[in-house]
């Protein structure tokens, strides 16, 4: 078989970098520090395929806990597509998860496929492009303000799993802005935004409530005025895709959010901005 030369190993953390080239290359946009935060979310969980010592794919399956793990970043470079290589790295990575239920944010088209490989889709994703700008309003404050243990317990509710290693390098990454909403004493939303290849992705956008979600929305984007602001959507969330229309923001590319082992019933309405496609 054209797979049999093939060597899978886990990555290296100069590596991960590779990959983020890859993935710019596919257009996927992504953040100047992602392969450090990435990679501290689960340091075994990239894996590299190599072909006489060169590298031609990768491929992420990050396991958060021993229930959940997420799949991303699945890239075989194109002159060496359609040989094979692109299934020796799923399947190496789906071993590596094993029975855990495992999430992913998938092109469209690829969508037969992971459905045969035993996914289910819960809802897509739709990234919105817009402008940043505009008057930051009162009642926001900085995410620094509010106690660790608050975020990463808030987190946990949104996303469905606590990830505290990927978050405390997430939101302390260079070139970005957290932002938080208290209410009565506790978190009631919060949302980042980070420099990314190109413009700034807002992510995560979590919020109790519309009106909330649209002050995080407004203070994150007043500190990139004329920058191009990205923010993907969950299409099940009306209000996160009101929005984006009232920001006149537009589609620019759609995934499949897919589970295979359950839908973790996350609150998706409270779910305006997803955290990143790659990580969940």
């Amino acid at each position: 078989m054209a797979n049999e030369h093939l060597r899978i190993r886990t990555m290296r953390r100069a590596e991960v970098d590779l990959a983020m080239d890859w993935a710019a290359a596919e257009g996927w946009n992504p953040g100047i520090h992602d392969a450090d935060c990435f990679h501290a979310a689960d340091p075994d969980g990239f894996l590299l395929g190599l072909l006489e010592d060169e590298p031609i794919g990768g491929i992420s399956v990050v396991a958060y806990d021993e229930r959940f793990g997420f799949l991303g970043l699945y890239i075989v470079r194109p002159e060496y597509r359609g040989r094979g290589f692109g299934i020796a790295l799923w399947n190496a990575g789906m071993a590596r998860l094993g029975a855990r239920n495992i999430g992913l944010d998938g092109v469209v088209e690829q969508q037969p496929n992971y459905r045969r490989a035993g996914f289910a889709l819960a809802y897509r994703n739709e990234r919105y492009e817009g402008v940043g700008g505009g008057m930051a309003p009162d009642g926001v404050v900085a995410l620094s303000q509010v106690g660790f243990d608050g975020i990463a317990h808030y987190d946990a509710r949104m996303f469905g799993v606590r990830r505290p290693a990927f978050l405390e390098r997430w939101l302390a990454q260079p070139r970005s802005q957290a932002r938080a909403v208290v209410t009565d004493g506790a978190l009631s939303g919060y949302g980042m935004i980070r420099a990314c290849r190109h413009g700034h992705k807002i992510g995560p956008l979590f919020a109790d409530s519309p009106d909330l979600a649209e002050a995080l929305y407004a203070s994150l984007v007043a500190g990139v005025p004329g920058e191009p602001v990205f923010l993907d959507v969950p299409q099940a969330n009306a209000d996160a895709v009101a929005l984006a229309q009232r920001h006149h923001m537009r589609p620019v590319f759609q995934t499949a959010r897919m589970y295979r082992g359950g839908d973790p019933a996350i609150p998706v309405e409270r779910v305006f901005g997803v955290t990143t496609f790659e990580l969940g």
